[in-house]
């Protein structure tokens, strides 16, 4: 008699192969993720190489245009004459960035023509603001709460208020901070104008130090730019500010600053640095200190597109990318601010040929603790008129005419 054995096949896993298999796609997720992150981030670089490529043809559309740049620090002028720092609503009081002259280069047409023509802002039928606009702190001027996404990095996160329209691009003044707010324009409100010897005084210091491809409220020219616009840089990227005490988009106050002592910072760029552990915080060097009061919150770095001043408008190559922003204690001031970006290991510049070149952070920057140039500077500091850059590679990639020599080759 024959035995018929039944057998049953298996359809299913074990609870100990599904686990093996879970932790598999657990690794490999593990592995890839950071390849994904990787890659975004180079396609959101790349993204902010082309903005500034774009910011670059337009520079040059515009120079083609006018045979000159747009001037960093335009505008109208005030019925009287008011310091520049003022904040106005009957005029800009020249207090234009370079960009706000280059938007009908950027496809911006319908910007440029609300803030060329007067303004009726709130729809009643009279002029509230004149042409150019008011001052670029006014918040109910539209123009001025506009977000360009040209002017935007996509690895920037910042958004919105307390900043009103953001740029991530500024102009470079050049590797010294000595009057490059005042450029040779400086008018003093209390006795109307300075006396003609004071405005000439005034004028000499800021040529002997406003080295850079823009100088503020001077009309410029590529002609003036001697050591090559493959050697200049014309504009920086900037981190715009988050609110969070970074060291590099918001400037500290009170006693954690010069208290507008501009000859402090001009003699040693690295003073911030130098007052640590009370200014910058020796646990997280990115931020200051839990006790470091800085500036006010509408006043961080890269908050107004059109405004010319320092903290909004202007990248100096004095300290290497990335670096602190020491400040005089008012966003208003000569404040030291550098490159920066929210990129790894450096930051985008945009050369004066319409090149864009990826600078790391540990670019060669001499020595950080030297003298800036000024009028007043000696042989023996390195800093006297017309001397070579003390800050290295770096510092003569922003000067635009003092004759050194690029031997470096400058990767795109």
């Amino acid at each position: 008699m024959s035995t018929i054995t039944l057998s049953r096949r298996r359809t299913g896993f074990t609870l100990v192969e599904l686990l093996v298999v879970i932790a598999i796609i657990g690794i490999l997720v593990g592995l890839l993720l950071p390849a994904v992150q990787a890659a975004r981030e180079a396609a959101r670089r790349m993204s902010c190489s082309n903005n500034f490529k774009q910011i670059g043809l337009a520079l040059h559309n515009y120079h083609s245009a006018y045979k000159m740049m747009p001037i960093h620090g335009a505008g109208t002028h005030p019925p009287q004459p008011r310091d520049i720092w003022n904040n106005r609503d009957e005029s800009s009081n020249r207090r234009l960035s370079m960009l706000v002259g280059l938007t009908p280069f950027m496809e911006q047409q319908g910007l440029w023509d609300m803030i060329s023509n007067p303004n009726d802002a709130d729809g009643d039928g009279t002029i509230d603001y004149q042409s150019m606009g008011p001052t670029p702190d006014e918040i109910n001027y539209d123009p001025w709460v506009s977000q360009i996404p040209m002017l935007r990095c996509p690895s920037d996160p910042g958004v919105g208020l307390p900043a009103l329209g953001r740029t991530n691009y500024a102009a470079c003044t050049g590797d010294s901070m000595w009057k490059v707010r005042d450029g040779p324009l400086f008018v003093r409100v209390a006795a109307n104008t300075l006396p003609y010897p004071e405005r000439q005084t005034e004028a000499i210091r800021a040529n002997a130090a406003s080295r850079g491809f823009f100088v503020a409220h001077k009309q410029m020219r590529f002609r003036d730019i001697l050591d090559g616009l493959s050697n200049t840089i014309a504009a920086g990227e900037l981190a715009t500010d988050l609110g969070d005490k970074d060291v590099r988009t918001s400037g500290t106050s009170g006693s954690f600053s010069t208290n507008n002592n501009e000859g402090v910072l001009r003699d040693n760029p690295s003073w911030c640095k130098d007052q640590s552990p009370s200014i910058i915080d020796p646990e997280r060097p990115r931020f200051w200190a839990p006790a470091a009061t800085i500036l006010n919150a509408t006043e961080g770095r890269g908050f107004r597109w059109a405004d010319y001043l320092p903290n909004f408008g202007m990248v100096l190559t004095v300290l290497p990318p990335n670096s602190e922003l020491c400040s005089m204690g008012s966003a208003t001031r000569s404040n030291l601010v550098g490159v920066s970006s929210r990129h790894q290991g450096g930051a985008h510049v945009l050369m004066g040929d319409g090149a864009v070149i990826f600078m790391t952070d540990s670019i060669e920057a001499g020595n950080s603790r030297n003298p800036m140039v000024w009028e007043n500077g000696t042989a023996a500091n390195k800093n006297q008129v017309g001397a070579k850059s003390p800050f290295g590679l770096w510092g003569s990639l922003g000067t635009r005419a003092s004759g050194e020599v690029i031997q470096e080759q400058l990767n795109q």
